[in-house]
């Protein structure tokens, strides 16, 4: 599915690139995305929520994550900070 902010020609030059790319290379992309993806979001939560800790910070990101379900589980005892 091709970005609404990227025209149909740049995404064929891009899917042509990423699929000239080895499996190791795109799995490596990926992981960076998704590390960047965690940096954002935490930092994102730390600048609405300067007062907050260090592990409320990772109870809202794993309830903004994976849900607040989720997040309660993991958590059954502590509380889950609003993201």
């Amino acid at each position: 599915m091709r970005p609404r902010d990227t025209s149909a020609q740049a995404h064929e030059v891009q899917l042509a690139i990423y699929r000239a790319m080895s499996p190791e290379r795109r799995v490596e992309i990926a992981v960076e995305m998704s590390e960047d993806l965690r940096r954002i979001a935490r930092d994102a939560i730390r600048q609405r929520h300067p007062e907050y800790s260090d592990g409320q910070v990772v109870r809202a990101l794993v309830a903004l994550l994976y849900g607040r379900d989720l997040a309660r589980r993991a958590w059954p005892e502590g509380e889950i900070p609003a993201p």
